[in-house]
């Protein structure tokens, strides 16, 4: 029944998500074109790297559609017609919306998936950014010294003393929890907790859970003082982050290519990781977060 209701809320929210994307929706109305991100912290600054970069090169109006949702609300929103772009990363495109097994080869991958999106939805996938922000699962420092724990499978030794809290998509992808588990043999003390992901630092940290899913790149890592378990066995594939836009909207904005390929490679991860960080734990405006970081690379 937690499953059913987990379902049927998160539809709850896809069909609302959409909607508010409709032609004729008083939020932002007005622009030439619509970017979105999603509901997490890097999505933020991302969406809104996209949007200022497009407004300086193109003299475009943009409408900005943050915290949109997930990756399957986003692409729904995109094939839709809804949105015109957003960034999502490779990995995540390649298996949880094209249900394709995972390739370790961050170029296949790529190639793969621009050939898919072309074919499938007429899609552009341009390219990356310049980082990758794979899943990172996390434990807390101290555990990591009292247990000498460093990876996967060493952590997988002690799970069935653990709490594991989960986003609901890293719960149901196939590149997530379900394969993740398979994997490593990782058995819980119960079944892992559906939880937002802007509280599952706060609740790893209170010790409501012991292991979590978060994003490499995530601004809290090094603050709070915890530890990325290694992925040993390389379960997860590459995810680089790339501007997916649709093709039409390029054709009707040719200037939008250039635009968007200008910021392709001009982002490390180390560099992801410090603007996370300035949003969320210095409490800065993503505007002027993302407005700095152009100028200093000469956007």
């Amino acid at each position: 029944m937690k499953r059913f209701l987990a379902i049927f809320w998160v539809s709850v929210v896809l069909v609302i998500a959409i909607a508010s994307c409709a032609p004729g929706s008083p939020v932002g109305s007005g622009g030439d074109v619509i970017v979105a991100s999603k509901d997490f912290t890097e999505q933020d600054i991302l969406g809104e790297l996209l949007a200022q970069q497009i407004e300086a090169k193109t003299g475009l109006k943009v409408d900005r559609r943050p915290r949109l949702g997930g990756s399957f609300v986003c692409h729904q929103a995109i094939i839709s017609g809804k949105i015109d772009a957003y960034i999502e990363y490779t990995g995540t495109a390649f298996t949880g919306i094209l249900k394709q097994k995972a390739i370790p080869d961050a170029e296949t991958v790529y190639q793969r998936l621009k050939q898919l999106y072309n074919q499938k939805f007429q899609l552009e996938v341009l390219p990356s950014l310049g980082f990758e922000n794979t899943f990172a699962m996390i434990i807390r420092g101290e555990d990591a010294r009292n247990y000498n724990i460093q990876t996967l499978s060493q952590a997988a030794q002690y799970t069935r003393q653990w709490r594991g809290g989960f986003g609901y998509e890293f719960l149901e992808r196939e590149d997530g929890f379900p394969g993740l588990a398979r994997v490593y043999k990782l058995e819980f003390s119960r079944p892992p907790q559906i939880m937002d992901l802007g509280l599952i630092y706060r609740a790893l940290i209170q010790k409501q859970v012991d292991l979590i899913a978060g994003n490499s790149t995530d601004g809290q890592i090094a603050r709070l003082g915890l530890v990325v378990l290694q992925d040993d066995k390389r379960y997860f594939p590459p995810y680089e982050a790339a501007p997916i836009v649709r093709q039409e909207t390029l054709g009707k904005y040719p200037q939008l290519r250039a635009a968007i390929a200008s910021l392709a490679g001009k982002i490390s991860a180390d560099e992801m990781r410090q603007l996370n960080y300035q949003v969320e734990g210095e409490l800065r405006d993503v505007k002027d977060v993302v407005r700095e970081f152009l100028q200093t690379k000469g956007l």
